[in-house]
């Protein structure tokens, strides 16, 4: 133990007299030292020439663009793919027609076209056109190609202020998908009257896609309207060789015999009942429903029947009418164009024509009847009390299906209006 002790302490006694000996760093000399180097270019260039740049930019084609204002604005600059716009028949087609194109180019980062790709949708299809222009060995090449659109859904909710369409508009809903909304909810509820400050709707509708890019908004799939404390509901089903229609999610119809309007979501100009003629300006008698819309405004049937007339009728104009079941019968006068021929059957929300103002009118409107063993009714009370159509039982468990898919989407929208009020 005495040596052990003799070793510890002499250990303790040489670190004692090390320690001291270290330098002060604070107290070391400091240099700057300042070296030249050589850049190496060469490597940089050979990492550019060996990955290219590929420039990419979109945009919509302006009613007035031409092949050199386009490809300016996309960056392009290359004089043979102007002349190629301007000479090659099917590249002139990305001017041609009235529906906008969506444009979308690939460069180089000189600004030469590589690949031009324009899609435009041709009708009211679900099909839609792409224009490919792409930089070829020999040179510039062009072709139209057709692809269908595919559809996503989008939820939207709101709350009514002052107008069903100031709300639609505040929520961001297509112009289309609002007048779907009205036209599904139109025989329960009178947009014009019943609206109430702090009525709600929520909404899912699709939204149609060419290639990942939205070109326009397809069909509303589902929607909830809580008017006055009361809530209406539909859904969209579409059976197997049926034609689709709405239904509640009880699985009973909302769709009835005869739709509540011959034209979509439009303004009533002038009732049914006693009214001052607007031309003879003597009280008279109104045995029908005016629509004030612009002229070439789509005409509709309101149910499913057969062309009786299609032709001129005196004060009326262009007239179409239609014979429907239990000799109840309609009648479109003022027309700009006839659509169908005598003796044609047609479907309820079948297009029969279009507003005008031939015969005896002061402007573009549609004066609509209904009539019942040849005598005039209040159009808009007959579609209100006309009885529903069901849903096939046959289908009723694949309707279940749907509904239940649309109830969580319905809910799941109407969170997005709670979380933007909070």
């Amino acid at each position: 133990m005495g040596a052990i002790g003799v070793l510890l302490l002499g250990t303790g006694v040489t670190a004692f007299g090390i320690a001291p000996l270290a330098p002060d760093a604070a107290k070391l000399p400091v240099s700057q030292v300042i070296e030249s180097l050589a850049l190496e270019p060469l490597v940089v260039d050979t990492l550019a020439a060996a990955v290219p740049l590929t420039l990419f930019r979109s945009d919509t084609i302006r009613r007035d663009d031409t092949a050199q204002s386009l490809l300016q604005r996309l960056g392009v600059s290359d004089t043979a793919a102007q002349n190629f716009l301007r000479a090659d028949p099917t590249a002139r087609q990305l001017f041609s027609g009235r529906s906008s194109k969506m444009v979308s180019v690939e460069t180089s980062d000189s600004g030469e076209l590589l690949r031009l790709t324009a899609r435009w949708l041709p009708d009211d299809g679900r099909l839609f056109n792409r224009l490919v222009i792409e930089k070829q060995t020999s040179g510039l090449s062009a072709r139209i190609e057709t692809g269908e659109l595919t559809a996503s859904a989008q939820l939207a909710s709101g709350t009514i202020h002052s107008s069903l369409f100031a709300a639609t508009d505040a929520a961001n809903l297509p112009d289309s998908v609002a007048v779907q909304l009205a036209e599904i909810f139109a025989s329960e509820i009178d947009f014009r009257r019943d609206l109430r400050q702090g009525d709600r709707f929520s909404v899912v509708y699709e939204t149609l896609e060419a290639d990942g890019e939205a070109m326009r908004a397809g069909r509303v799939l589902s929607a909830e309207f809580i008017n006055n404390g009361r809530e209406h509901e539909a859904v969209w089903f579409d059976g197997e060789g049926k034609k689709g229609a709405y239904y509640g999610f009880d699985g009973q119809s909302s769709r009835k015999s005869y739709l509540t309007s011959p034209l979509e979501f439009s303004r009533v100009s002038s009732g049914y009942g006693m009214r001052f003629h607007p031309i003879s300006g003597q009280r008279k008698a109104h045995l029908g429903v005016d629509y004030a819309a612009p002229t070439g405004t789509p005409v509709r049937t309101i149910g499913d029947g057969v062309v009786t007339f299609a032709g001129w009728q005196r004060g009326y104009g262009n007239v179409i009418q239609i014979q429907h079941k239990d000799r109840q019968s309609t009648l479109y006068a003022h027309l700009s164009r006839i659509d169908v021929s005598r003796g044609q059957r047609v479907n309820q929300g079948d297009r029969v024509g279009a507003v005008g103002s031939t015969g005896a009118s002061t402007g573009p409107h549609l004066h609509f009847e209904f009539r019942t063993n040849d005598v005039p009714q209040d159009p808009l009370e007959i579609a209100r009390q006309s009885e529903t159509i069901p849903v096939s039982p046959a289908l009723r468990a694949r309707f279940d299906a749907v509904a239940q898919l649309q109830r969580l989407q319905l809910d799941a929208a109407a969170t997005l209006q709670q979380a933007s009020a909070q």
